[in-house]
């Protein structure tokens, strides 16, 4: 049999973080044989296809990474929830007011289910990228929790990853037969009437394995209104041999999730479970086939490649109030906007792979085409006492949009270790681009006909150096880009503000973004079992795409001249005896680099800079070099331990505390409450401030085994029961007093946030047979 001392490197999953510890036996004499236990290594892939394997600390860069175990023992909701609690420079925002529906934010750029969120990070699972193609959002709830075995996120503008790499990537491999041998079953519940159930099992013969998870979560929800229900299924079938190894995968998932989204400071002080108004509906359902493979050419060579499908169908609901009814008191308050979507993508990539001693190589393509079905209508109504939406007219369809994306890359990438303990990284990746649209509703032009096309070749190089075998440094520069979505493209007038998730007119033509990245850093070992890291970095972007918000429910797209994210990480990491523990802090700067006036209305200052008023515009705000971004705290500390009391109990905690952030609509960060008059000699008045203050949140959780694979375990999130807000929004509240108020000029204009949850148990017990 041929030997392949690579293969256990080759056969890593995408972006996996796998830890190899090797026993080495010397050639001597029975009597007098060692064992030598040699250092454990962790090992990451280079690319979203599974190929090769590089030890974490010959990369120029901070990869970080999550397990199984870690998963399980915090046991969140879903990935962006799991990466709150546990990773550095992670932050959320909650506009939606969803658990399913959070916004992950890594240093400054942003993954969001919520089409308006400007996009900045790439997803993956299983080497398929799953930011879905009219937005780039990403929906958490279509993610199988259950079946994630390792989570990794790759910092900067890594071009080998693709569109969208703005500030990083985000892969997660998940669960099989050979890898997860067993069955477990989990059912808990608690606060907010919430239930879940988990339940998989998986197993081989050596050659066939076959792996098989099942989610479903239910709750009422703590705001009024907010009932959610989320099914997730994941099936996997699996082959092994010495020449090679394939994956067949199906996902399915289906949801119904309601997020009332922010609510007025003013209401909120009345009442902790209130919203907006009502429904705000999302249900979503996704069929995903993929099949990944590896091909073995030899010992130092192979191939890999992989092939999808992938369909998601969204429907949304919302009760919003009628904007031309504070123009036009005579018509209807209130409105019901619908709107139906259909996402099909196909891809296929392939890639091969070259590892010896000193180079590990990988030259690959990708072909990525997806089709979008969207419509749009509106049916008109009147608000009622619980500002929901009665006496509806009939639907009148607004858009009905057909599109397309087309992506073909080409890929390389090299880890060169010149010397033992200095290695050099170079990528490179060619994107090729075309996004048509075509309006189905307005034959003749102007319409939402469009063909546009982009191409861009990005660049990364950096270096790892291990300067003693406690001390390795860093440095690295990356640069990655993003082409505009048809939702982009098709609301990119300001004249012509969007209804979320849209409605679209005939619009200017948006550039890419493109985002340069500068990171270095130090990272290292100290006594014991401790690892830290302290690193800096720097990413400027040109010709951001930003949605500028004209009202609670409309805006536009426009690119930004330049943006920037800047900051500093530390982090720090160990055990101590029998406590896990983790601390991190992280400073960002987040903000324009470029002036420009936009869209504000509901700010204080809006018409007031001479800049912004030449053409007689009252509406508009200066946004100068230096305003910081909204939605991002400055300061983030994350502290974490999970003491293994006894060989049955496990109790943990973790802390997450966040420096205040400027709301949306505040970008000039000079909104201040008070009555103020604008260049035209308006006066106006503005209740609430343009910020949210920071905040902690302590939750603890608890693990206990009761024996024959038994096992119960509780959490209490938010322990302290803290009322604190992840972020919100400047706009127009015509229900002062918690009523509405018919004549307009009574509404007023504050501050809207998105509240935290309230303090909320759960309790759980979960069965683990067959290998576990």
């Amino acid at each position: 049999m041929k030997t392949r001392p690579h293969q256990a490197a080759l056969a890593l999953t995408p972006i996996a973080r796998a830890t190899a510890i090797a026993l080495a036996t010397l050639g001597l004499p029975a009597h007098a044989q060692t064992v030598v236990t040699t250092e454990r290594i962790e090992v990451v892939g280079t690319t979203p296809l599974a190929g090769v394997g590089v030890p974490r600390l010959h990369l120029p860069a901070n990869v970080q990474s999550l397990d199984a175990q870690r998963m399980e023992d915090a046991e969140s909701l879903h990935v962006a929830d799991q990466m709150l609690r546990q990773v550095p420079a992670v932050t959320v925002n909650e506009i939606q007011g969803n658990p399913f529906q959070m916004d992950l934010n890594y240093r400054g750029f942003t993954a969001s289910p919520l089409l308006g969120t400007a996009q900045g990070l790439s997803i993956y699972v299983d080497g398929v990228r799953v930011n879905e193609p009219f937005g780039d959002t990403v929906n958490w709830d279509l993610i199988p929790n259950s079946a994630i075995a390792g989570i990794d996120l790759v910092p900067g503008s890594n071009p080998v990853f693709g569109l969208n790499t703005l500030g990083g990537a985000l892969a997660m491999r998940t669960k099989s037969g050979f890898s997860h041998p067993g069955g477990k079953l989990e059912v808990s519940g608690g606060s907010f009437g919430r239930s879940n159930t988990e339940i998989e099992y998986g197993g081989n013969d050596g050659t066939l394995g076959a792996y098989i998870a099942g989610d479903w979560f239910r709750e009422d929800g703590w705001r009024n209104f907010s009932p959610s229900d989320v099914k997730q299924m994941f099936g996997k079938l699996s082959f092994r041999n010495r020449d090679g190894e394939a994956d067949l995968s199906l996902t399915r998932a289906r949801s119904r999730l309601v997020g009332n989204g922010v609510v007025p400071q003013s209401m909120l002080a009345r009442e902790r479970e209130a919203i907006f108004t009502h429904p705000d509906e999302t249900r979503n359902s996704l069929t995903q086939l993929a099949l990944n493979g590896k091909l073995w050419l030899g010992d130092a060579q192979s191939l890999s490649g992989s092939v999808y499908h992938r369909r998601t169908r969204t429907g949304t609901l919302n009760g919003d109030m009628n904007d031309a009814y504070e123009d036009d008191p005579t018509q209807p308050s209130g409105a019901h906007n619908r709107t139906r979507s259909t996402q099909r993508g196909t891809g296929a990539a392939l890639q091969w792979n070259l590892t010896t001693a000193r180079h590990q190589l990988a030259v690959g393509g990708s072909w990525d085409y997806a089709q979008v079905r969207f419509v749009q209508t509106q049916a008109l109504g009147d608000l009622d006492s619980s500002r929901g939406i009665v006496n509806l007219a009939g639907e009148q369809e607004e858009n009905r949009l057909s599109g397309a994306t087309r992506t073909t890359s080409f890929f390389v990438t090299d880890t060169w270790s010149i010397t033992p303990a200095l290695h050099l990284t170079g990528s490179a990746r060619y994107n090729m681009s075309r996004v048509t649209t075509r309006d189905e509703l307005n034959l003749a032009p102007p319409n939402l006909d469009g063909d546009h096309k982009y191409h861009k070749l990005n660049p990364a190089l950096g270096l790892s150096w291990q300067l003693n075998p406690a001390l390795n440094a860093y440095a690295g520069f990356s640069q990655g880009s993003r082409v505009p979505s048809p939702i982009e493209l098709g609301c990119a007038d300001p004249a012509n503000p969007c209804s979320l998730p849209n409605s679209m007119a005939a619009d200017p033509y948006l550039k890419q973004v493109v985002a340069r990245t500068l990171e270095a850093g130090l990272r290292g070992k100290l006594a014991g079992d401790m690892r830290w890291n302290a690193g800096a970095f720097r990413t400027v972007n040109s010709d951001d795409i930003l949605f500028v918000g004209t009202s609670t429910s409309a805006g536009y797209f426009t690119n930004f001249g330049k943006t920037l994210r800047q900051g500093l990480e530390f982090s720090l990491d160990g055990r101590l005896r029998r406590v896990d523990w983790y601390a991190s802090y992280t400073w960002l700067q987040a903000s324009f680099r470029s002036q420009a006036c936009i869209l504000a209305e509901n700010n204080s200052t809006r018409g007031t800079a001479p800049e912004c008023t030449g053409g007689g515009q009252d509406d508009e705000i200066l946004v100068r070099k230096g305003d910081r971004l909204p939605g991002l705290p400055e300061h983030g500390v994350k502290l974490g331990l999970a003491w293994r009391a006894t060989d049955q109990l496990r109790l943990g905690a973790d802390l997450q505390a966040f420096s205040s952030q400027l709301l949306r609509g505040n970008e000039n960060n000079s909104h201040r409450p008070g009555t103020y008059t604008d260049a035209g000699g308006t006066t106006r008045t503005f209740d609430g401030p343009g910020k949210v203050g920071g905040y902690a949140v302590l939750n603890v959780n608890a693990e206990m085994g009761l024996g024959a694979g038994w096992q119960a375990f509780a959490r209490i999130n938010n322990l302290f029961d803290r009322r604190y807000a992840s972020g919100g929004a400047l706009a127009e509240n015509p229900f002062v007093g918690g009523s509405f108020q018919a004549n307009s000029d009574h509404w007023r204009r504050e501050s809207f946030v998105a509240p935290g949850a309230p303090r909320a148990a759960w309790v759980g017990v979960r069965y683990s047979f067959g290998g576990r």
